[in-house]
Protein backbone atom coordinates (compact mmCIF):
# COMPACT_ATOMS: atom_id res chain seq x y z
CA UNK A 1 0.00 0.00 0.00
CA UNK A 2 1.26 3.23 -0.80
CA UNK A 3 2.32 5.42 1.74
CA UNK A 4 0.67 9.31 2.03
CA UNK A 5 2.43 12.93 2.20
CA UNK A 6 1.97 14.81 5.08
CA UNK A 7 -1.29 16.21 5.65
CA UNK A 8 0.50 19.69 5.49
CA UNK A 9 2.51 18.77 2.39
CA UNK A 10 -0.37 17.10 0.44
CA UNK A 11 -2.52 19.96 0.92
CA UNK A 12 -0.70 22.19 -0.52
CA UNK A 13 0.35 19.63 -3.53
CA UNK A 14 -3.81 20.06 -3.47
CA UNK A 15 -4.21 23.33 -3.93
CA UNK A 16 -1.50 23.73 -6.70
CA UNK A 17 -2.72 21.23 -8.55
CA UNK A 18 0.08 19.28 -7.82
CA UNK A 19 0.82 15.43 -7.13
CA UNK A 20 -1.14 14.06 -4.21
CA UNK A 21 0.67 11.06 -3.06
CA UNK A 22 4.41 9.98 -3.45
CA UNK A 23 5.97 6.91 -2.36
CA UNK A 24 9.05 5.00 -3.03
CA UNK A 25 8.07 0.96 -3.44
CA UNK A 26 10.72 -2.22 -2.37
CA UNK A 27 13.93 -2.03 -4.58
CA UNK A 28 13.49 -3.22 -8.13
CA UNK A 29 15.86 -4.19 -11.06
CA UNK A 30 16.63 -1.54 -14.06
CA UNK A 31 19.43 -1.70 -16.20
CA UNK A 32 20.85 2.00 -17.13
CA UNK A 33 20.24 2.95 -20.64
CA UNK A 34 23.77 4.27 -20.96
CA UNK A 35 24.94 0.58 -20.56
CA UNK A 36 22.01 -1.45 -22.17
CA UNK A 37 22.15 -3.79 -24.42
CA UNK A 38 21.86 -1.92 -27.73
CA UNK A 39 24.48 0.94 -29.49
CA UNK A 40 21.63 1.85 -31.41
CA UNK A 41 21.40 5.73 -31.04
CA UNK A 42 17.78 6.28 -30.76
CA UNK A 43 16.12 3.00 -29.08
CA UNK A 44 13.06 2.31 -27.12
CA UNK A 45 10.98 -0.95 -26.40
CA UNK A 46 7.65 -1.70 -24.96
CA UNK A 47 6.06 -4.81 -23.46
CA UNK A 48 2.00 -3.99 -24.60
CA UNK A 49 0.58 -6.45 -21.93
CA UNK A 50 2.32 -4.94 -19.14
CA UNK A 51 2.33 -1.14 -20.30
CA UNK A 52 5.87 -0.69 -19.07
CA UNK A 53 8.71 0.94 -21.16
CA UNK A 54 11.57 -2.14 -21.29
CA UNK A 55 14.09 0.44 -22.25
CA UNK A 56 14.51 4.22 -23.68
CA UNK A 57 17.55 5.88 -24.90
CA UNK A 58 16.61 8.80 -26.34
CA UNK A 59 13.06 7.93 -26.74
CA UNK A 60 11.68 11.27 -26.81
CA UNK A 61 14.17 12.75 -29.18
CA UNK A 62 12.24 14.02 -32.52
CA UNK A 63 13.78 12.25 -35.47
CA UNK A 64 13.73 11.55 -39.24
CA UNK A 65 11.66 8.60 -39.06
CA UNK A 66 11.38 7.90 -43.26
CA UNK A 67 9.42 5.17 -44.15
CA UNK A 68 8.10 4.40 -40.36
CA UNK A 69 6.01 7.93 -41.02
CA UNK A 70 3.70 5.34 -43.19
CA UNK A 71 2.35 4.26 -40.21
CA UNK A 72 0.07 7.39 -39.70
CA UNK A 73 -0.58 6.94 -43.63
CA UNK A 74 -1.54 3.28 -42.85
CA UNK A 75 -3.80 4.14 -39.89
CA UNK A 76 -5.97 6.98 -41.45
CA UNK A 77 -6.67 4.77 -44.49
CA UNK A 78 -7.71 2.12 -41.86
CA UNK A 79 -10.22 4.61 -39.93
CA UNK A 80 -11.22 5.50 -43.49
CA UNK A 81 -12.58 2.00 -44.47
CA UNK A 82 -13.89 1.27 -41.22
CA UNK A 83 -16.15 4.38 -41.46
CA UNK A 84 -16.86 3.39 -44.85
CA UNK A 85 -14.96 6.01 -46.58
CA UNK A 86 -13.41 3.83 -48.02
CA UNK A 87 -14.20 0.73 -49.59
CA UNK A 88 -12.07 -2.63 -50.54
CA UNK A 89 -13.15 -2.77 -54.21
CA UNK A 90 -12.24 1.12 -54.57
CA UNK A 91 -9.52 1.53 -57.33
CA UNK A 92 -7.34 5.05 -57.86
CA UNK A 93 -5.41 6.24 -60.43
CA UNK A 94 -1.70 6.93 -60.50
CA UNK A 95 -0.79 10.48 -61.07
CA UNK A 96 1.45 11.90 -62.96
CA UNK A 97 2.90 13.21 -59.74
CA UNK A 98 3.03 10.22 -57.79
CA UNK A 99 4.53 8.34 -60.26
CA UNK A 100 7.24 10.90 -60.56
CA UNK A 101 8.04 11.74 -56.97
CA UNK A 102 6.99 8.16 -55.96
CA UNK A 103 6.86 5.68 -58.75
CA UNK A 104 9.96 4.14 -61.01
CA UNK A 105 11.31 7.95 -61.64
CA UNK A 106 11.92 8.66 -58.39
CA UNK A 107 14.80 6.13 -57.68
CA UNK A 108 13.00 5.37 -54.33
CA UNK A 109 11.13 2.68 -53.09
CA UNK A 110 8.31 1.71 -55.40
CA UNK A 111 5.65 -0.73 -56.32
CA UNK A 112 6.21 -0.02 -59.44
CA UNK A 113 2.78 1.23 -60.67
CA UNK A 114 2.30 2.34 -64.38
CA UNK A 115 0.91 6.17 -64.82
CA UNK A 116 -2.24 6.95 -65.18
CA UNK A 117 -3.03 2.94 -64.19
CA UNK A 118 -6.11 2.56 -61.52
CA UNK A 119 -4.94 0.30 -58.48
CA UNK A 120 -7.37 -1.54 -56.18
CA UNK A 121 -7.14 -0.63 -52.92
CA UNK A 122 -5.76 -2.99 -51.74
CA UNK A 123 -2.89 -3.39 -53.91
CA UNK A 124 -2.10 0.00 -52.95
CA UNK A 125 -1.87 -0.93 -49.04
CA UNK A 126 0.45 -3.56 -49.89
CA UNK A 127 2.08 -1.64 -52.18
CA UNK A 128 2.41 1.14 -49.27
CA UNK A 129 3.06 -1.23 -46.55
CA UNK A 130 5.39 -4.45 -48.20
CA UNK A 131 7.19 -2.61 -50.76
CA UNK A 132 7.26 0.48 -48.95
CA UNK A 133 6.09 2.33 -52.20
CA UNK A 134 6.24 6.00 -52.57
CA UNK A 135 3.29 5.57 -55.34
CA UNK A 136 1.34 4.03 -53.34
CA UNK A 137 1.19 6.54 -50.15
CA UNK A 138 0.88 9.39 -52.15
CA UNK A 139 -2.48 8.34 -54.43
CA UNK A 140 -3.86 7.07 -51.23
CA UNK A 141 -3.29 10.54 -49.64
CA UNK A 142 -4.79 11.76 -52.39
CA UNK A 143 -7.45 9.67 -52.49
CA UNK A 144 -8.58 10.93 -48.96
CA UNK A 145 -7.89 14.26 -48.61
CA UNK A 146 -7.76 15.57 -52.24
CA UNK A 147 -3.78 16.53 -52.12
CA UNK A 148 -0.75 15.52 -49.79
CA UNK A 149 -0.62 18.67 -48.49
CA UNK A 150 -4.05 18.70 -47.08
CA UNK A 151 -3.47 14.76 -45.98
CA UNK A 152 -0.37 15.71 -43.94
CA UNK A 153 -2.67 18.26 -42.00
CA UNK A 154 -5.12 15.26 -41.46
CA UNK A 155 -1.74 13.50 -40.40
CA UNK A 156 -1.29 16.04 -37.71
CA UNK A 157 -4.92 16.50 -36.16
CA UNK A 158 -4.71 12.43 -35.83
CA UNK A 159 -1.30 12.52 -33.80
CA UNK A 160 -2.85 14.70 -31.69
CA UNK A 161 -5.90 12.98 -30.96
CA UNK A 162 -3.79 9.52 -30.85
CA UNK A 163 -1.40 11.50 -28.19
CA UNK A 164 1.60 11.88 -30.41
CA UNK A 165 2.80 15.03 -29.12
CA UNK A 166 5.87 15.12 -30.19
CA UNK A 167 5.31 13.89 -33.71
CA UNK A 168 5.20 16.46 -36.69
CA UNK A 169 4.07 15.05 -40.27
CA UNK A 170 4.64 17.03 -44.00
CA UNK A 171 4.09 14.50 -46.16
CA UNK A 172 2.73 10.82 -46.64
CA UNK A 173 5.82 8.77 -47.50
CA UNK A 174 8.50 9.44 -44.72
CA UNK A 175 10.30 11.18 -47.87
CA UNK A 176 12.85 13.72 -46.17
CA UNK A 177 11.46 17.25 -45.29
CA UNK A 178 13.00 19.16 -42.50
CA UNK A 179 10.05 19.45 -40.55
CA UNK A 180 8.79 15.84 -40.09
CA UNK A 181 9.91 14.44 -37.20
CA UNK A 182 9.02 11.80 -34.93
CA UNK A 183 9.98 10.10 -31.65
CA UNK A 184 11.02 6.55 -30.75
CA UNK A 185 7.94 6.32 -28.36
CA UNK A 186 5.47 8.00 -30.93
CA UNK A 187 6.15 5.70 -33.27
CA UNK A 188 5.89 2.48 -30.71
CA UNK A 189 2.53 4.12 -29.32
CA UNK A 190 1.10 4.61 -32.72
CA UNK A 191 2.42 0.73 -33.46
CA UNK A 192 -0.12 -0.54 -30.70
CA UNK A 193 -2.97 1.52 -31.65
CA UNK A 194 -2.96 -0.30 -35.01
CA UNK A 195 -2.25 -3.53 -33.75
CA UNK A 196 -5.11 -3.17 -31.19
CA UNK A 197 -7.54 -1.21 -33.04
CA UNK A 198 -7.33 -2.82 -36.70
CA UNK A 199 -6.31 -6.49 -36.10
CA UNK A 200 -7.64 -7.32 -39.65
CA UNK A 201 -5.62 -5.09 -41.71
CA UNK A 202 -2.55 -5.24 -39.37
CA UNK A 203 -1.78 -8.93 -40.98
CA UNK A 204 -1.08 -6.69 -43.97
CA UNK A 205 2.13 -5.78 -42.21
CA UNK A 206 3.35 -9.73 -41.99
CA UNK A 207 3.16 -10.52 -45.79
CA UNK A 208 6.30 -11.47 -46.75
CA UNK A 209 6.69 -10.54 -50.28
CA UNK A 210 4.25 -8.76 -52.81
CA UNK A 211 3.60 -8.56 -56.81
CA UNK A 212 2.58 -5.91 -58.81
CA UNK A 213 3.45 -4.87 -62.47
CA UNK A 214 5.29 -8.38 -62.85
CA UNK A 215 7.95 -7.44 -59.80
CA UNK A 216 8.01 -9.15 -57.08
CA UNK A 217 9.62 -7.40 -54.03
CA UNK A 218 10.01 -8.99 -50.39
CA UNK A 219 9.07 -7.25 -47.49
CA UNK A 220 11.84 -4.81 -46.19
CA UNK A 221 11.43 -6.33 -42.40
CA UNK A 222 14.45 -8.29 -41.45
CA UNK A 223 12.33 -9.69 -38.62
CA UNK A 224 9.88 -11.40 -40.66
CA UNK A 225 12.27 -13.78 -42.01
CA UNK A 226 13.65 -15.43 -38.94
CA UNK A 227 12.37 -14.38 -35.73
CA UNK A 228 9.87 -16.15 -34.10
CA UNK A 229 6.65 -14.36 -33.30
CA UNK A 230 7.46 -11.51 -35.35
CA UNK A 231 4.45 -10.21 -37.50
CA UNK A 232 5.27 -6.42 -38.00
CA UNK A 233 5.84 -3.79 -38.52
CA UNK A 234 8.06 -0.73 -40.96
CA UNK A 235 11.13 0.01 -41.85
CA UNK A 236 12.57 2.72 -43.15
CA UNK A 237 15.87 4.90 -44.28
CA UNK A 238 16.90 8.02 -45.93
CA UNK A 239 20.66 9.72 -45.26
CA UNK A 240 19.26 12.21 -42.76
CA UNK A 241 17.26 9.28 -40.77
CA UNK A 242 19.63 6.36 -41.04
CA UNK A 243 18.74 2.93 -40.75
CA UNK A 244 15.71 2.43 -39.10
CA UNK A 245 12.45 0.22 -37.69
CA UNK A 246 9.90 -0.43 -35.61
CA UNK A 247 8.75 -4.09 -35.21
CA UNK A 248 6.45 -6.15 -32.86
CA UNK A 249 6.99 -9.35 -31.70
CA UNK A 250 4.41 -12.17 -30.12
CA UNK A 251 5.43 -14.97 -27.81
CA UNK A 252 4.77 -16.80 -24.92
CA UNK A 253 1.83 -14.82 -24.18
CA UNK A 254 3.87 -11.24 -24.80
CA UNK A 255 3.74 -8.94 -27.34
CA UNK A 256 7.06 -6.30 -27.51
CA UNK A 257 7.20 -3.55 -29.91
CA UNK A 258 10.64 -2.49 -30.85
CA UNK A 259 12.28 1.08 -32.29
CA UNK A 260 15.62 1.71 -33.28
CA UNK A 261 16.82 4.63 -35.91
CA UNK A 262 19.78 6.19 -36.65
CA UNK A 263 21.83 3.23 -38.01
CA UNK A 264 24.72 3.01 -40.23
CA UNK A 265 23.45 -0.07 -41.89
CA UNK A 266 20.99 -2.87 -42.79
CA UNK A 267 22.91 -5.09 -40.87
CA UNK A 268 23.35 -3.23 -37.88
CA UNK A 269 19.77 -2.39 -37.44
CA UNK A 270 18.99 -6.21 -38.25
CA UNK A 271 21.19 -7.52 -35.45
CA UNK A 272 20.10 -4.44 -33.25
CA UNK A 273 16.98 -5.08 -33.44
CA UNK A 274 17.15 -8.69 -32.60
CA UNK A 275 19.59 -7.99 -29.71
CA UNK A 276 17.24 -5.69 -28.05
CA UNK A 277 14.49 -8.15 -28.09
CA UNK A 278 16.39 -11.36 -26.58
CA UNK A 279 16.82 -9.00 -24.09
CA UNK A 280 13.41 -8.17 -23.46
CA UNK A 281 11.89 -11.51 -23.97
CA UNK A 282 14.94 -13.24 -21.11
CA UNK A 283 16.01 -10.83 -19.28
CA UNK A 284 12.86 -9.60 -17.19
CA UNK A 285 10.32 -10.86 -14.43
CA UNK A 286 6.99 -9.59 -13.21
CA UNK A 287 5.72 -8.46 -10.48
CA UNK A 288 2.56 -7.45 -9.35
CA UNK A 289 2.65 -4.14 -7.29
CA UNK A 290 -1.11 -3.31 -7.10
CA UNK A 291 -4.31 -5.80 -6.53
CA UNK A 292 -7.31 -4.99 -9.13
CA UNK A 293 -9.22 -3.48 -5.85
CA UNK A 294 -6.29 -2.21 -3.91
CA UNK A 295 -6.83 1.13 -2.57
CA UNK A 296 -3.71 2.71 -3.57
CA UNK A 297 -3.95 6.54 -3.27
CA UNK A 298 -7.20 9.12 -1.74
CA UNK A 299 -8.41 11.98 -3.87
CA UNK A 300 -9.67 15.19 -1.98
CA UNK A 301 -13.19 15.85 -2.55
CA UNK A 302 -14.94 19.29 -2.99
CA UNK A 303 -18.48 19.56 -1.32
CA UNK A 304 -19.13 15.45 -1.11
CA UNK A 305 -20.46 13.52 2.09
CA UNK A 306 -17.08 12.45 2.39
CA UNK A 307 -13.86 14.46 2.50
CA UNK A 308 -12.02 11.62 0.05
CA UNK A 309 -13.01 9.19 -2.71
CA UNK A 310 -10.62 6.18 -2.24
CA UNK A 311 -8.82 4.76 -6.17
CA UNK A 312 -7.92 2.05 -7.54
CA UNK A 313 -6.71 0.69 -10.97
CA UNK A 314 -9.41 -1.52 -11.54
CA UNK A 315 -6.82 -3.97 -12.59
CA UNK A 316 -3.52 -5.29 -11.33
CA UNK A 317 -1.16 -3.06 -11.70
CA UNK A 318 2.03 -5.00 -12.77
CA UNK A 319 6.06 -4.50 -13.78
CA UNK A 320 8.31 -5.91 -15.17
CA UNK A 321 11.80 -5.51 -14.02
CA UNK A 322 15.17 -6.66 -15.28
CA UNK A 323 16.89 -9.50 -13.26
CA UNK A 324 20.42 -8.27 -12.03
CA UNK A 325 21.13 -5.19 -11.46
CA UNK A 326 18.61 -2.73 -8.75
CA UNK A 327 17.21 0.46 -8.73
CA UNK A 328 14.63 2.28 -6.93
CA UNK A 329 10.90 1.91 -8.09
CA UNK A 330 8.79 5.19 -7.33
CA UNK A 331 5.30 5.68 -7.82
CA UNK A 332 3.71 8.78 -7.68
CA UNK A 333 -0.12 9.59 -8.24
CA UNK A 334 -1.66 12.54 -10.02
CA UNK A 335 -5.00 14.16 -10.41
CA UNK A 336 -6.64 17.81 -10.63
CA UNK A 337 -8.30 18.62 -7.43
CA UNK A 338 -10.20 18.57 -5.39
CA UNK A 339 -12.42 16.28 -7.21
CA UNK A 340 -16.07 17.65 -7.40
CA UNK A 341 -19.07 15.72 -5.94
CA UNK A 342 -20.92 14.09 -7.05
CA UNK A 343 -18.48 11.03 -8.24
CA UNK A 344 -19.74 7.98 -9.59
CA UNK A 345 -17.93 5.01 -9.27
CA UNK A 346 -15.74 3.86 -11.73
CA UNK A 347 -14.94 7.15 -13.03
CA UNK A 348 -11.61 8.18 -13.98
CA UNK A 349 -10.15 10.55 -11.40
CA UNK A 350 -6.26 10.28 -11.71
CA UNK A 351 -2.91 8.41 -12.88
CA UNK A 352 -0.86 6.30 -11.42
CA UNK A 353 2.88 6.59 -13.00
CA UNK A 354 5.89 4.30 -12.22
CA UNK A 355 9.48 5.15 -12.80
CA UNK A 356 12.18 2.60 -12.59
CA UNK A 357 15.31 4.53 -11.75
CA UNK A 358 15.18 7.55 -14.20
CA UNK A 359 12.76 5.81 -16.94
CA UNK A 360 9.22 5.99 -16.53
CA UNK A 361 7.78 2.60 -17.13
CA UNK A 362 3.84 2.75 -16.63
CA UNK A 363 1.18 4.88 -16.67
CA UNK A 364 -2.33 3.10 -15.12
CA UNK A 365 -5.50 5.49 -15.09
CA UNK A 366 -6.63 5.26 -11.42
CA UNK A 367 -10.26 5.13 -10.77
CA UNK A 368 -12.86 6.05 -7.98
CA UNK A 369 -13.50 3.02 -5.62
CA UNK A 370 -17.03 4.07 -4.88
CA UNK A 371 -19.53 6.67 -5.60
CA UNK A 372 -19.50 10.32 -3.77
CA UNK A 373 -22.85 11.85 -3.06
CA UNK A 374 -22.87 15.74 -2.54
CA UNK A 375 -22.78 16.49 0.79
CA UNK A 376 -25.03 18.43 2.94
CA UNK A 377 -25.18 22.71 3.33
CA UNK A 378 -22.65 22.18 6.15
CA UNK A 379 -19.90 20.48 4.28
CA UNK A 380 -20.21 22.34 0.62
CA UNK A 381 -19.80 25.48 3.01
CA UNK A 382 -16.77 24.32 5.06
CA UNK A 383 -15.11 22.97 1.40
CA UNK A 384 -16.08 26.63 -0.10
CA UNK A 385 -14.42 28.36 3.12
CA UNK A 386 -10.66 25.82 1.83
CA UNK A 387 -11.04 26.73 -1.81
CA UNK A 388 -11.32 30.38 -0.93
CA UNK A 389 -8.28 30.45 1.24
CA UNK A 390 -6.56 27.85 -1.33
CA UNK A 391 -6.90 30.97 -3.59
CA UNK A 392 -5.21 33.62 -1.61
CA UNK A 393 -2.80 30.73 -1.10
CA UNK A 394 -1.86 30.83 -4.36
CA UNK A 395 -1.66 34.64 -4.76
CA UNK A 396 0.67 34.75 -1.69
CA UNK A 397 2.97 32.29 -3.29
CA UNK A 398 2.55 33.66 -6.55
CA UNK A 399 4.48 37.09 -5.34
CA UNK A 400 7.10 35.55 -3.82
Amino acid sequence: MIGFLSVGAARRAWLFGLTAVAALLPQATFAAASSGPTTSPIAYLYDVGAGSTLFAKQADLPSAPASMATLMTSELVFKAMREGRLKADDSFRITEDAWRRGGAPSRGSTMFAKLNSDVPLPDLLRGMIVQSGGDAAITLAVALAGSEPAFAEMMNRRAQELGLSRSTFRNATGLPDPQQKMTARDIAQLARHIIETYPEEYRIFAEPEFTWNKITQRNRNPLLADYQGADGLKTGYTEESGYGLVGSVARDGRRLIVVLNGLETAKDRAQEARKLLDWGFTAFEQRELFSADEHIAEARVFGGATLHVPLVAGRPVELLTPKGDEARVVARVSYDGPVVAPIAKGARIGTLKIWRGDTLSTETPLLAAEDVPVGDMSRRAFDGAIELLGGWFDKIVARI
